[in-house]
């Protein structure tokens, strides 16, 4: 009888996935690394994760393999990791394989000696030669032959790599200019910024550059704020035919709402189906920032369809949200999602023949033989109640398949991300249903996802959390719970906003520098990387500076608000080279140019707070309900708006017109941020 998988008990369904394997594996810990110090092998390292398609296709091609299996397990310690819950592992191992390939992605595929540095590593091999790349057995061959005989050389080559992933953590960020030099202001950025932008941007299909595309929602964030800030109208347009062109392609399910990972053309037509939870967030805000600015009930539509999956399709039964949906299903890619015109005519009957034009089947299948449906990109995005039936039928029909595989592990960052774009999106529609949903999120957080010595966690599955909390956690949860602070008028969110920002400072920021990826209590990795560049989520330094300046605003906290300001600037250097690879932290540095306006709301005054929520005010904070004994709260009388700026404060409103006046005087009065 073969052992028990050492997969079956883990807490990532990805790593579960592959408990049946033949291949011996081990999660990452010293178990592994032990052993193969013990026999004298390398460590594999296979990194992925469960929504991912190659991920699956190496795994049934290679690692269902008993032949492959074996040569594995002879010559090797196989390792799997999950990249959700261990991003720390993924990071220091990726910056191998760009090193060496100058490309990444997943399955990622490293070989490692026994004291963790990698000497070989790529993304996916296939099963035998072709496309250019190494069959799998014979890479395997030619690696454990190379240990064996020529051991100087992969000892040589695992120091140089080893010497590479150090370089690229020991110097994250360049500097801007020479010392005492002040970096260019912020609007001139935000003009430059939108000028690369401009010069990238797919007039017909919208976003920016070719296929494959991948929703940026914070390049469509600065085109909004560049819109807000001038009123140039080609910046709303290109973030609105971005926005268009997504909500009609197949890369948004035009049945259950949501959005998948990327498309894999220009049109946004044919989706990798993978839905992840980070990017739900991302869209929910984007959608909710355009409609605030153009009123435009389109971009409504889209927020509600987004939650109401998101709400629905990635619940967790203990409270939080799960991961991903894969995009897999019956063993094949988009299998829930695609149509045969067959199947769908005999859903709709005699109505087949208005909802094909509809939803594009005339224009003939478009994945494989099938159809995935999309819009015209320039008709109408608000659906008629003709439409809604449509819908209803095909999703009822559709809920008879079988249902892509869902990851169930809620991830503490990805979540608080969501409660974040939730909170916002509740307090500006007034939406009492996603408020408690906020709330019931946020309360999962703090009761299943920190230890009881306050250290927060990574990840939970079924009734367990596990591994330590990253920068990216702690920096969404600032985020989520200042902004829950303003939704609710809560002092108890507040304060959990102060706590998660103390011990984030304290654990993750040891020079004074960005934010590294591990806190000081973590484990050693043969380098301590830092968070500084926005990839598939917005760095965590840049998530921080922004949200510790707001909190610090909140709260009447100088020392965090400055503190906020200081990791802003530690990305300067890369806002000048890269501003579009560091656009969260060129939005963010949005707040320290024209300064945050705290708005105080006394007594009971939804009106008030009401129309500060509706308007795109991405500079903004709001106090209300229970007063915290900050200074922003002495001296002001009931049932009163007070806008102000560093606590100086314009002459108090009492109607929604003398508040919305304020707000207007105030971002005209900074004509350029330092």
């Amino acid at each position: 009888m073969a052992p028990p998988s050492r997969l079956a008990e883990e807490t990532s369904p990805y790593l579960r996935q592959h408990a049946a394997n033949p291949v011996d594996w081990h999660p990452w810990g010293d178990e592994a690394f032990s052993e193969a110090r013990g026999r004298d092998v390398p460590v594999f390292l296979s990194v992925g994760y469960s929504a991912c398609h190659w991920c699956h296709v190496m795994a049934h091609e290679s690692f269902e393999d008993p032949a492959t299996a074996s040569l594995l397990n002879r010559d090797f310690v196989p390792v799997k990791v999950d990249r959700e819950e261990r991003p720390d592992v993924d990071a220091v191992y990726m910056a191998a394989v760009l090193a060496m390939q100058g490309h990444g992605g997943w399955p990622m595929s490293v070989f490692a000696t026994p004291d963790g540095r990698p000497f070989f590593a790529g993304t996916y091999f296939p099963p035998s030669d072709r496309h250019g790349l190494p069959g799998f057995p014979r890479l395997l061959a030619a690696i454990a032959e190379a240990w064996r005989e020529r051991r100087h050389e992969v000892e040589a080559q695992a120091d140089a790599m080893a010497a590479a992933v150090a370089h690229q953590a020991a110097a994250p960020t360049p500097a801007y200019g020479a010392a005492g030099e002040r970096p260019p202001p912020f609007r001139r950025r935000l003009e430059r910024a939108r000028a690369d932008l401009a010069g990238r941007f797919d007039a017909a299909w919208g976003g920016f550059g070719p296929a494959p595309k991948f929703p940026n929602p914070t390049l469509v964030e600065l085109l909004l704020r560049h819109h807000r800030l001038t009123g140039d109208g080609p910046s709303l347009e290109m973030a609105e035919r971005t926005l268009r062109a997504m909500a009609a392609g197949g890369i948004h399910d035009q049945l259950a709402g949501g959005f998948s990972r990327y498309s894999t053309d220009r049109s946004w037509t044919v989706p990798h189906f993978e839905k992840m939870l980070y990017d739900q967030a991302g869209m929910v805000r984007a959608y909710l920032h355009a409609w605030q600015s153009t009123g435009r009930p389109e971009w409504l539509q889209v927020v509600r369809d987004t939650v109401a999956y998101t709400l629905a399709d990635l619940a967790s039964p203990g409270g939080g949200l799960c991961s991903a949906e894969d995009a897999d299903s019956e063993g094949e890619e988009g299998r829930f999602y695609a149509w045969d015109r067959a199947e769908f005519d005999a859903v709709l009957g005699d109505e087949a023949e208005a909802a094909g034009r509809h939803f594009g089947l005339d224009a003939g299948a478009n994945f494989e033989g099938r159809h995935v449906l999309r819009l015209d990109v320039d008709g109408p995005l608000l659906r008629s109640a003709e439409v809604e039936r449509w819908r209803g039928r095909l999703r009822r029909a559709r809920g008879g398949r079988v249902r892509p595989g869902l990851d169930d592990k809620v991830l503490t960052e990805w979540n608080a991300m969501f409660c974040s774009a939730l909170a916002e999106a509740a307090a500006a529609t007034g939406d009492r249903s996603w408020q408690e949903a906020a709330e019931q999120v946020a309360g999962f957080l703090v009761a299943e996802l920190r230890h009881p010595n306050g250290r927060w966690l990574r990840s939970w599955q079924g009734g367990r959390a596990r591994h330590l909390a990253y920068a990216g956690d702690y920096a969404w949860l600032v985020d989520c719970f200042t902004r829950m602070a303003e939704l609710t008028g809560r002092r108890r969110w507040l304060e959990e906003a102060l706590g998660a920002a103390r011990s984030m400072l304290a654990l993750f920021r040891p020079d004074g520098g960005p934010l590294r990826t591990t806190g000081e209590d973590a484990e050693a990795l043969i380098v301590r990387g830092a968070e500084v560049l926005d990839d598939a989520t917005p760095s965590a330094t840049a998530v921080a500076g922004a949200a510790l300046v707001r909190l610090g605003a909140l709260a009447a906290d100088d020392d965090l608000a400055d503190t906020g300001t200081r990791l802003l600037e530690t990305l300067d250097g890369l806002v000048e080279e890269h501003p579009l690879a560091a656009a969260y932290a060129l939005a963010g540095s949005e707040l320290v140019a024209e300064g945050v306006a705290e708005v105080v709301v006394t007594g009971d005054r939804p009106d008030l707070r009401g129309a500060l929520r509706a308007r795109y005010e991405p500079t903004a904070v709001l106090a209300w309900g229970e007063p915290d004994g900050s200074p922003l709260w002495e001296g002001r009388a009931e049932g009163l708006a007070y806008v102000c700026r560093h606590r100086v404060c314009a002459a108090p409103a009492r109607e929604v017109e003398e508040l919305l006046a304020r707000l207007d005087d105030l971002r005209a009065a900074v004509a350029e941020g330092p």
